[in-house]
């Protein structure tokens, strides 16, 4: 893929004290093209795309939010709790506006495993394929997101 203008100016507005403290990359020094091309040749590999796990995540968040702020039980087996906190954060990608603050945790009850995510997560990985700099704060790895959350291969 081709780092265009768009891709330069995301990438620039990623970097600490931008539109967050930490910012989007934490110590990767990849470029922002290479970073989204080697997270989407391991989802990939798994027979996935970054549009089904952005899927997955919003819906088991979507479920969680029956709870009001507390647990809810989500088949097969996870808690998830949902808050929502004041505010918004921009997306780093030109022209997409900004995202309620949405922070959302789900306990896989079988593995004992937890991991957490925001809206802008959600969006950054079915809009853009990014799941942040290694290194980064928010990081989401692709590899443990399908193990915690068990997104399996669409058989269609």
């Amino acid at each position: 893929m081709k780092n265009t203008p768009q891709m330069k100016m995301a990438y620039e507005s990623m970097k600490p004290g931008i539109i967050t403290l930490d910012g989007f990359l934490g110590s990767d020094s990849r470029s922002l093209m290479d970073i989204i091309v080697a997270d989407e040749a391991e989802i990939a590999r798994r027979g996935l795309t970054s549009a089904e796990l952005a899927q997955n995540m919003r819906r088991i968040r979507d479920e969680g939010r029956k709870g009001e702020g507390l647990f809810e039980f989500v088949q097969p087996h996870f808690d998830v709790l949902v808050e929502s906190v004041r505010g918004v954060l921009s997306c780093p990608f030109p022209g997409c506006g900004a995202i309620k603050k949405v922070n959302t945790t789900v306990v896989n009850k079988q593995t004992g495993k937890t991991i957490s995510f925001s809206d802008l997560a959600i969006h950054l990985i079915e809009e853009h394929s990014f799941f942040q700099g290694r290194g980064s704060s928010f990081r989401l790895d692709p590899c443990e997101l399908i193990e915690i959350l068990e997104i399996k291969e669409d058989p269609h």
